[in-house]
């Protein structure tokens, strides 16, 4: 089989919808990775805009990065947030990506860090930091809007070094 350079935060076997939207200030200000969960938020404009996903359903995922490797030294360096868009991913993809949450919630909050565990054919959510996850971190955090039964994917192939650490998923956007 030949080599699959992982040079993006996302990787992408199977395509679903993909389309430009606004982004708001937090997603300018701060950059995203590839993968990033994104959630609609309001504005008094005419357009799409999103902003982090917090958890929950969400509108789709960032299909670049704000600030990619591969992006470095090309006609691509910095246009996404210079132009205040990005790309966003909705419906069923199937990808590999590095955009996932390896630590539980509870250790990320009070140390020491405990890896978190994926499964083949696992459902994933948002995490509240919009990054694919298996805990259901609006009742782990006490969120009203708890519990989270909304997956937003389902893991394919569990991340290995085989993999890069890459977790391959198919999103149900």
């Amino acid at each position: 089989m030949p080599e699959i350079f992982r040079t993006r935060d996302v990787v992408v076997f199977g395509l679903g919808i993909a389309y430009p939207v606004a982004i708001n200030g937090p997603l300018t200000q701060n950059g995203w990775a590839g993968g990033q969960g994104l959630s609609w938020v309001d504005s008094s404009l005419d357009e799409f805009r999103v902003g982090f996903s917090d958890g929950g359903r969400g509108a789709g995922f960032a299909l670049w990065g704000s600030n990619e490797d591969s992006d470095q030294l090309t006609a691509l360096t910095g246009y996404q947030v210079a132009y205040g868009h990005l790309i966003m991913g909705s419906g069923s993809w199937l990808l590999a990506t590095s955009t996932y949450e390896q630590y539980t919630y509870a250790s990320r909050l009070a140390g020491p860090l405990v890896p978190i565990t994926y499964t083949a054919k696992e459902k994933l959510y948002w995490s509240l930091r919009g990054l694919f996850t298996n805990e259901d971190e609006w009742t782990l955090s006490g969120d009203p809007r708890a519990p989270n039964v909304d997956p937003v994917a389902f893991v394919v192939q569990i991340p290995s070094a085989l993999t890069e650490s890459y977790i391959t998923v198919q999103t149900t956007l």
